[in-house]
């Protein structure tokens, strides 16, 4: 065991491998390192409250700098898995940002507290909600909403098909909008892992979507790029094999330009059967190739 001081409660996810990641971490300056990560982060009582995830280090051992997921959201997920033995996150389908008291104003806002919608997804449960660009939600379920960071995690705590309830201040008036959640991953319309090989397994083994605004301004990635964003990696897959990362950018297959998601699905599914496929990634402010190698229909 180490011991240390809680610096800062409810800190956003400082990595930009997914920007779906919620936040909510406890930054902590007890030494958390390669082997202890995953371990209780504990009180003076005993009591656990948070789980060791990671250490954000330039060199990679601790530097004062570590952050735990606290229990708030880790007990929904070991009692999903203890239950259902599956963990399913839910979505509403918007981009959503903090209330500052720089922006509150505008939102005709008494004060820095909500979530202030940036972004709608197209066919998304917010969307069909009937949620606008600009729209502020204050409240879930007649708790109030502090931030997005909070937002992110109460959405994703709770089951899909689950129907909530939110308080919108939208133009300067209080709307009250009924959602229904949705499964995250369950309609995403660029999805390379049904692409599947012959025997039924997935082919290559990666998720992706298209490269949207505010996902380039997470992964600060350059405006010229074009490409498809990675959003999950299959353990074991080709994919996975060659090094492929969530918050990559698939620029190119076989050295042929796939600006969208739509294409990259495409070129990747026009493969044959066995045969490799090369694909030019974007990452960590650089670009390298891949080989995805491809398996037989017997395999």
């Amino acid at each position: 065991m180490t011991r240390g001081i809680v610096s800062a409660l409810n800190r956003p996810n400082p990595s930009n491998d997914d920007p779906r990641k919620p936040g909510q971490y406890i930054q902590t300056d007890a030494a958390i390192n390669p082997g202890n990560s995953g371990g209780p982060l504990v009180n003076a009582y005993g009591e656990v409250v948070g789980i060791n995830t990671f250490l954000i280090s330039p060199s990679g051992s601790f530097s004062g700098m570590g952050f735990a997921i606290p229990t708030s959201i880790v007990q929904p997920v070991t009692d999903s898995l203890v239950r259902y033995g599956k963990v399913s996150h839910s979505y509403i389908g918007v981009g959503i940002t903090d209330v500052t008291p720089e922006n509150s104003k505008f939102f005709n806002l008494n004060d820095a507290n909500g979530a202030v919608i940036s972004e709608v997804q197209t066919d998304s449960p917010g969307a069909r909600a009937g949620l606008n660009v600009g729209d502020v939600i204050v409240g879930l379920d007649g708790k109030k909403v502090s931030d997005a960071g909070q937002l992110q995690a109460e959405i994703s705590s709770k089951r899909p098909g689950t129907k909530v309830s939110l308080d919108v201040l939208r133009n300067g008036k209080s709307v009250n909008v009924p959602v229904t959640l949705e499964e995250l991953g369950s309609k995403e319309k660029q999805e390379d892992l049904s692409a599947r090989s012959e025997n039924g397994k997935p082919r290559w083994g990666i998720g992706i979507s298209d490269l949207t605004s505010d996902v380039r301004e997470q992964l600060q990635a350059p405006s010229s790029l074009k490409g498809a964003v990675i959003q999950r990696v299959q353990p074991g897959s080709p994919a996975d094999e060659a090094g492929l990362q969530p918050g990559q950018i698939i620029q190119s297959v076989n050295r042929q330009q796939t600006p969208t998601a739509a294409e990259v699905q495409k070129a990747l599914a026009n493969v044959p059967q066995g045969q490799d496929a090369m694909v030019l990634i974007w990452g960590n402010g650089g670009s390298t190739f891949r080989v995805l190698h491809g398996t037989s229909s017997g395999a």
